[in-house]
């Protein structure tokens, strides 16, 4: 697989759009106003500690408050708040935790009443950013990513991701992080780490290490300071998303910002230098999202409804509580198939689009899909087995349950920052309220044709338009219409029609006659 990472800079935002096989799988955006990312670490101000939510509120310079849980404070509070006191005091001048004394595990079962109060300082890191009207959801149980593994201060154990199968490469690798590893510092060991050498290892824990010093030595200075106060920020996104996503396969990384060119070699050097070179600066007056095709893609991919192949299509709804995904065949036929098997082909198709659709609109929270129904037990298997293998590759937590004999499946995705919401409609020419934008128009004509054209053989085709469309399509050389030509081996005519609205069109014979 052929995977690109194109970033498109600007005096305000940051854009990154991942392509797999030309294909836009993710779109991320980071606004220099952004101050509140997964990840980030803030010396904050305990709230209202409320004992029948078992929760506090935490003022961490959010006009929401933070919402901090008593399951996300973590077996080690007591120790971490001994720490941050002895830093604090200057009692403390020791980072590393080797000659630190633990202190007991709080309950797990306790209420926040016995060991929070308002009005104190508290060490907390950002687990989901904020949503909506909530404030973004805390935890005091630390920890520090690198590429290959996670710093856990105050523990002791390590532990290997699940999704290394190999039980040797698991005991390699904890026999490894065992050697290294510093007193007083757990480890999570990441799914990209299997099959790496212990220098390697070595190294990135070391930058976590420093990491966790600078983040203690902000926290010393800060004693004077108002709290709340950042302590430690996430990865700029460009190396947060190399550091989670980047492996073999990338082929590619353009940027159109000379910074943003230079730090990415930079962090590539630093953790694959053999792939250094596949870092390019854009310099061509054709806007960078245009060149790669990917503001195509973002008008046809973020609509209410989003077209799949062969005239299938989702449509996809949105309430405050779930996602409703409707899966629909279209006027799509197939004489050659039952419509069992028909049912299931378009299934298979879907399932591949919501997969991507899941993870380019970062969608969280409950997710119902209704697919079309299947009436075996072998097809709804298959359909179950075909989407876990296409969601295997999302990296965000999720569950999926096995299709009811009605075609629904539920799916739950752990959400940890807003969902990305792109309008795609634009202002109709005419003046009146508001319409789908004109490529979808192309994209919807150019499947209609290739159904048209692979599932019955017709004579004669001739396609009616409103002469702005007809016009956009024979424009350039070649032309939209030179290059079905080229394809389908047959001339499609071209009818300008004066009384069809804007995004109308229909295929016709030569007598007239409308064909489908």
């Amino acid at each position: 697989m052929k995977t690109e990472l194109i970033i498109r800079s600007n005096s305000s935002d940051i854009d990154f759009a991942l392509l797999k096989d030309g294909r836009l799988t993710a779109l991320n955006n980071e606004s220099n106003e952004n101050k509140f990312s997964v990840g980030d670490v803030f010396l904050a101000k305990i709230g209202k500690v409320l004992s029948g939510l078992n929760a506090s509120f935490v003022n961490v310079g959010y006009e929401k408050d933070g919402f901090l849980h008593y399951h996300d404070l973590g077996a080690q509070l007591k120790s971490l708040n001994k720490f941050i006191n002895g830093i604090k005091t200057g009692k403390i001048k020791d980072y590393t935790l080797k000659n630190f004394q633990l202190e007991k595990d709080i309950d797990k079962n306790g209420s926040i009443v016995d060991v929070l109060k308002s009005g104190q300082s508290s060490l907390v890191q950002i687990v989901k950013e904020p949503i909506s009207t909530k404030g973004p959801r805390m935890s005091s149980e630390i920890s520090i990513a690198g590429r290959y593994l996670v710093l856990v201060p105050f523990s002791d154990r390590v532990s290997v991701s699940q999704k290394i199968m190999d039980p040797l490469e698991k005991e390699r690798l904890k026999r490894l992080i065992k050697s290294i590893k510093p007193k007083g510092f757990g480890v999570i060991i990441r799914t990209v780490a299997e099959n790496k050498k212990v220098a390697e290892l070595d190294k990135d824990l070391q930058n976590s290490l420093e990491r966790w010093v600078v983040m203690c030595k902000k926290i010393r200075q800060s004693k004077a300071q108002q709290t709340p106060i950042k302590v430690l920020s996430e990865l700029n996104r460009a190396s947060s998303i190399l550091r989670d996503i980047f492996n073999d396969s990338f082929t590619s990384i353009v940027t159109n910002d000379e910074t943003m060119y230079l730090e990415t070699k930079e962090y590539l050097q630093e953790i694959a230098p053999e792939k250094e070179s596949i870092v390019s600066l854009y310099r061509s007056k054709l806007p960078i999202f245009e060149k790669f095709g990917i503001e195509r893609q973002i008008k046809t991919s973020f609509g209410r409804t989003v077209s799949m192949s062969k005239g299938a299509y989702l449509v996809i709804e949105h309430t405050e509580a779930l996602h409703v995904i409707d899966v629909n065949s279209g006027n799509r036929s197939n004489k050659a198939m039952s419509q069992a098997d028909t049912a299931l082909e378009v299934n298979l198709i879907a399932a591949s689009e919501i997969a991507r659709q899941l993870q380019l609109r970062d969608m969280g929270g409950i997710i119902v899909v209704d697919f079309i129904d299947m009436h075996t037990p072998e097809h709804r298997q298959k359909l179950y087995d075909h989407l876990r293998k296409e969601m295997a590759f999302d990296r965000t937590k999720h569950k999926i349950l096995p299709p009811s004999k009605f075609g629904l499946v539920q799916i739950t995705r752990q959400r940890v920052r807003p969902e990305l919401v792109i309008k795609t409609q634009e202002p109709n020419p005419s003046g009146l309220g508001e319409v789908e934008a004109p490529i979808v128009i192309i994209d919807k004509i150019e499947a209609e044709l290739d159904k048209l054209i692979t599932l019955k053989e017709h004579k004669k085709i001739l396609l009616n338009v409103h002469p702005f469309i007809a016009a956009y399509l024979k424009k350039g050389i070649p032309s939209i219409q030179h290059r079905w030509f080229t394809k389908y081996k047959k001339w499609i005519k071209i009818l300008p029609r004066d009384a069809y609205q804007y995004l109308n069109f229909e295929f016709t014979n030569n007598t007239g006659e409308p064909i489908n």
